[in-house]
Parts: C-alpha cells; structure tokens; sequence
C-alpha cells in the first residue's frame, strides 16, 4: 500500500493544511482498531484538542482496553470514552470514521448505526475501509436516506508503518465542497490527502492502482527469475531494470530477491510489508468492480490465481506479497 502515493497521476489535486476554514467539530468516533484502525485511532486522539471527545469501538474489548489504556497514558488529547458498540460510539459523533475489513463489516457496522429512531444530523462519515466502489455508494445513500449527514470514502496507503507514523496518504472520494470538512481530520492521522472525485472515487483510484501492482509485483518476480537462470547477477539485473522501462515499485522498492534491496521483506523470509492476502484482496475487489464498470482485465484471473496457490503454501502463506517469487521458484540464497 505504500506505493499508492508515488504513483498518482498528476491530475489528483493534493491538498494539505484546510484546518483554518474547517468547522470546528468536537465530538468524534472511531470504529474498528484493527492493525491499521488502532493506530490511525491513536493518532487522531493524540492530536485532537482536550477540549474534544473521542468514543471508540472494535468487536475485540482487548484492543479498545489497550488503545484507552495507552492513550491515557500520554497524558494529551481529546477525552477517550469505550463504547459498547458501533451505534453507541456513533450516536453523537459529528465525524465517525470508520476502518473495517471487508464490505461486509462496512455494511453490517451502518445497519446498527442507521437505526429509525435517530434524530436527524448533519455529520459526516469517513470511511478508511478498502472495499469496493458499490457497496461504498450503496452506504453513503443510506447514510443520506437516514438523514445523517454524509458518508466519504478515504482509503489509505503507507501500511502499518505509515500508520503508527502518521505519515498515511489517503484517497479521497467526497463532494468538493466537503473537503475543508473531512481534510483536518484525516491530517492527524496521515501526510496527504488525494482528493479523486466524487464519492466512491477514492476507492476507485486505490484499486486500479493495486491491481497494477499486483500485476507488476509477479512480472518482477518473473523476470528477476528468469535473468537469474540465465546467469544473470540479481543487483545487476535490478539495476538495469530500474533504470529502464521496465522499473516499478516492485523492482525498486520492495524486490523479491534476497539482498537486492536491504530494507525489502524478502531479507527477511518475507516477514512484514503488505500481505499476500491483502493483495488478493484487493485484486479480488478490482475485479468485482471492473466488472461492474465493463472494464475487461484479461489478466486478473491468472494474477488471482497466483496469490490464491501461492497463500495456500505454508512457505509463502502470511507473507509479503513478494513471495510470489519463492512460489515460482526463484532462488533464493
């Protein structure tokens, strides 16, 4: 996920620092504290006023604890409240963000927030989840049905790493005029924000750029393989690579092969980095999505297919995405 931000077209507007013209909003929820979600929550927390409140939730009470128990501990920003459920946390919330799994959880999190008896409000509703675009616009009409304000989606990238550090960039897909809303908020827990377009076209942007990386982490793989079968010194090949036409992320950053890039998962067993079943995860949402858009992918089922087989394999299973190459059977010193 961290390659997303270098690889965005120059007709992305990106925008930083709207907080002097923002509304000032003071009531904040946060739903879903898993690897990412706990420490984007942390974060903002950290960096909200003490003034303000922030109410959080996960399905796991151990990671609430311990995020309260953290926070409380560094002593600054916004006042932490455990919630008993999603619709607790939210229900007087003026900005809930929201970091969940898959579009199932998104969808089952708003049907208990979206309940009859609630007042109408004029609040907003970030989501960070990475799902697809139709099931985000199926919410965001609800959100707009129920008279709740309005639902963004802003999916992210930089990883974990990127979310400890506050250093995320995130997608934006939300009317323009919401913008000076929505940024500040997602400046306390990241970098940049990528305005894409309309709702939903922050999601869009996010998973046409990982099903090219995906594309481009097996090709690396096999041609990183295929110059070393031929003899071919694996920094050297690299090197010519990346400085051709053929360099990307992949070959540059995170290259398969042992000892080609130091900071690379691959030297160490491909432990950490972006997870091969986040990246079928991804791709299998690219897919659902072109083909609802009528956008034909003649590779993606042979791409599936490969980080289908290769997770299945206890060598490559909860690995980085890299591992493709052990799975093709690439050397490895």
């Amino acid at each position: 996920m961290r390659v997303l931000a270098a690889a965005v077209s120059r007709s992305f507007v990106q925008r930083r620092g709207f907080a002097s013209t923002a509304r000032t909003l003071d009531n904040y929820a946060f739903v879903g504290l898993g690897q990412m979600g706990y420490q984007m929550a942390k974060n903002l927390q950290s960096k909200l006023q003490p003034s303000d409140r922030i109410s959080i939730f996960d399905v796991n009470p151990q990671s609430m604890q311990g995020l309260e128990a953290e926070m409380k501990a560094a002593s600054q920003g916004a006042a932490v409240e455990l919630a008993s459920s999603a619709f607790d946390a939210s229900k007087d919330a003026d900005t809930v963000v929201t970091c969940l799994p898959e579009p199932q959880h998104v969808k089952g999190v708003f049907d208990s927030i979206l309940v009859a008896s609630l007042p109408t409000k004029d609040r907003v509703f970030i989501d960070c989840s990475t799902i697809d675009p139709s099931t985000s616009r199926e919410v965001a009409k609800a959100v707009s049905a129920a008279g709740q304000g309005q639902f963004v989606d802003a999916p992210m990238s930089g990883g974990v790493v990127g979310a400890t550090a506050g250093t995320l960039t995130f997608m934006l897909g939300a009317a323009e005029k919401l913008i000076p809303r929505v940024e500040p908020t997602l400046l306390h827990m990241g970098r940049k924000v990528l305005h894409c377009g309309e709702q939903g076209a922050g999601l869009s942007a996010k998973l046409a750029n990982n099903y090219l990386l995906a594309l481009n982490n097996i090709a690396t793989a096999e041609a990183m393989n295929l110059g070393m079968k031929w003899g071919l010194d694996p920094k050297k090949l690299a090197g010519v690579i990346n400085v051709s036409t053929g360099r990307c992320w992949p070959s540059e950053v995170n290259n398969p092969v042992k000892g080609v890039v130091e900071t690379a998962p691959a030297g160490r067993d491909y432990r950490g980095g972006f997870g091969i079943s986040l990246m079928k995860k991804d791709l299998r949402l690219a897919m659902v999505a072109a083909k609802e858009a009528g956008a034909e992918m003649k590779l993606a089922d042979k791409a599936f297919e490969v980080y289908e087989d290769a997770e299945k394999k206890e060598e490559c299973a909860g690995r980085d995405f890299s591992v493709v190459y052990r799975y093709l059977g690439g050397k490895e010193e």
